[in-house]
């Protein structure tokens, strides 16, 4: 899995048995935190298996999701003491059991201080993430809730290719960034004007079309 990273093919032999040796694997029960906060510097990751939320916490406790990683995915924005110019404080979630093989970051920074390659990966990944945060606040910002669900509820069809889509109203809450009580409510009108079944634990999408339309 080491290889996934798309440095690896740039390091030299003598750098990669390096990387190599620098890396741990570790397992993530579900609902634990990865990583929690600029004091915790994780170091860059690949998810092997499982699902991971990164999300921002407030003092009061409210969460609001700005991305997800799957199995393959990199994540680097929990690496703060590789980018010293992140200032925000970044939570990673494992919304499932999660494997996670990271380089340590002591060995990264060294690494990418010899390693223009993995230098740059640092930058180019943290560009695509934050064009993933942004992108979701202006989701949150400007976008009505309904349009907002209803994109969500696309999006996971897309992804899975299934219509059911096993997921509870708290855990929906999560991934928007809103309150259980509000995906209730909502999901009962999109049921209600025939988008979707509710069942429970889940939600069968039946207008996919109309669902496209409405995001």
């Amino acid at each position: 899995m080491i290889t996934k990273f798309p440095f690896w093919k740039d390091l030299t032999e003598e750098e990669k048995a390096y990387t190599a040796k620098c890396c741990v694997t570790k397992d993530y029960p579900k609902g634990s935190y990865i990583h929690s906060g600029r004091e915790d510097c994780l170091g860059p990751s690949i998810i092997i298996k499982g699902e991971a939320r990164v999300c921002l916490l407030s003092e009061e406790g409210r969460e609001i999701t700005l991305y997800r990683l799957y199995p393959g995915d990199c994540s680097i924005l929990s690496a703060s003491c590789i980018m010293d110019k992140i200032t925000f404080d970044t939570h990673i979630i494992a919304q499932t059991d999660c494997t996670l093989l990271t380089i340590l970051p002591g060995a990264f920074k060294k690494l990418s201080e010899n390693n223009l390659h993995a230098r740059c990966f640092v930058y180019e990944l943290a560009t695509e993430r934050f064009s993933s945060v942004v992108w979701t606040m202006q989701n949150i910002i400007f976008k009505g809730f309904d349009r907002r669900l209803a994109g969500f509820l696309v999006e996971e069809y897309d992804r899975t290719g299934k219509s059911e889509i096993k997921l509870t109203h708290e855990a929906i809450a999560n991934y928007i960034s809103s309150a259980r009580e509000v995906v209730a409510r909502m999901v009962k009108r999109f049921a209600e004007e025939g988008l979707i079944e509710q069942k429970r634990g889940s939600i069968k999408i039946i207008d996919i079309d109309a669902l496209r339309d409405l995001a």
